[in-house]
């Protein structure tokens, strides 16, 4: 039986370079990066992807950053929602499925509890807005695509927080982050595993959140992740991460939702695996992933 063959869009970035590299153990996986496509130019996407031959391809490229968004609108627009399109279009004539990354900052973040699939969405900002639309652009063109919402992305391919908070108390005993804003870290490797079986068996299209379980603020995160670096024995200036408010921040030009916890019942009922605590997944990615990198660059 021949191998799945997978197409990655954004395999230079942080989610996509580790599903790239996971699952070209498993699979037939093509990555491209931002420099092989043009995201501002749907042209350029069905040109360039109409030359290949692929059963699934999967989306991770964005216009991640919130407040540059929030001024370039236009750009937003093309790279999160019609270039999504673009993609979704070609897959179609191709018969492959489509699996597109969105993101928790759909939701409006007023909610007391975990966001389920089926709540209204919201967005709060020009980046939240322009990730909606390339979800329902993406579905309009087929039901069977999968739009996957995740938040607080990290991993080893690419700096995220926790590389920011530990970095930072290695030098300074004055760290801090917010305490009034609150979701839930996704592990990077995580979700290559529990996105795995939807490349196979599992057909269900639509939108399905995929976290790791459980809630924290910034400043919870950043502390359980430095807790975990002292334990390992690395040498830290600061050992306590102080907490600020979201609206002292008045470098940020966008609003931000302030929970956005998101609900992975539906994922654990589809799979039948439950994603492990946010806890677990950071103390993973500390212990076996920055702790080994920052011994080696001593």
């Amino acid at each position: 039986m021949n191998p799945i063959k997978l197409v990655i869009v954004g395999s230079g970035g942080r989610l996509g370079a580790a599903l790239h590299r996971i699952y070209s153990g498993v699979y037939d996986v093509t990555g491209i990066n931002r420099n092989d496509l043009d995201l501002k130019s749907s042209e350029d996407i069905e040109s360039k992807l109409d030359d290949l031959s692929f059963d699934v391809l999967i989306n991770c490229a964005a216009l991640t950053n919130v407040d540059y968004c929030e001024d370039h609108e236009q750009e937003a627009l093309q790279i999160n929602a019609h270039a999504v399109r673009a993609m979704a279009e070609v897959c179609a004539k191709k018969k492959a499925r489509c699996i597109h990354f969105s993101t928790d900052y759909v939701f409006d973040g007023k909610a007391k509890k975990p966001y389920r699939e089926t709540d209204t969405a919201l967005p709060v900002s020009i980046y939240g807005e322009s990730k909606r639309i390339g979800e329902m652009q993406l579905l309009e063109v087929s039901e069977n695509n999968l739009a996957v919402r995740v938040s607080w992305v990290f991993g080893p391919d690419r700096p995220s927080f926790v590389d920011q908070i530990l970095k930072k108390a290695a030098t300074s005993d004055q760290v801090q982050a917010v305490g009034d804003k609150y979701a839930a870290p996704t592990f990077t490797l995580d979700v290559a595993a529990h996105l795995n079986p939807f490349l196979k068996e599992i057909k269900t299209g639509g939108i399905i959140h995929l976290s790791n379980t459980g809630e924290c603020s910034w400043q919870q995160y950043g502390q359980f992740a430095l807790d975990c670096a002292v334990a390992a024995g690395l040498p830290m200036k600061g050992t306590r991460v102080g907490g600020q408010k979201l609206s002292e921040l008045k470098a940020f030009v966008a609003r931000r939702p302030v929970y956005t916890v998101l609900s992975t019942e539906l994922l654990t009922k589809l799979t039948g695996h439950p994603p492990r605590k946010w806890q677990d997944a950071v103390e993973d990615y500390v212990f076996n992933y920055f702790v080994p990198q920052a011994k080696g660059a001593e």
